[in-house]
């Protein structure tokens, strides 16, 4: 299954202040964690969330949200556990 392709038309799952809910705009937001990521390696599709551009653009310091890096990243990770939760339902 295709992780990238099927977060296209998802609600996002991150949620964070200023969250565009998702739809068109959602896209894999991958959660960087040692020693699944570094310098020119982008960790697995499965360690990754479905996010609206909003969220993706905080998540990746684009955009300031408003929250603290550690709130951020506590809701990329439980978004990243929503979404295999959801990718589980689809699947059956």
């Amino acid at each position: 299954m295709n992780l990238r392709k099927l977060a296209r038309g998802q609600a996002c799952l991150v949620r964070l202040p200023g969250c565009d809910g998702g739809g068109e705009t959602t896209v894999l937001a991958h959660y960087r964690m040692l020693p699944y990521c570094g310098i020119g390696i982008k960790p697995p599709d499965q360690l990754a969330a479905f996010a609206c551009a909003a969220c993706h653009d905080a998540i990746d310091g684009r955009r300031n949200c408003g929250l603290p890096r550690t709130e951020m990243r506590l809701a990329h990770a439980e978004a990243c556990l929503r979404t295999a939760l959801a990718v589980l339902e689809m699947a059956a």
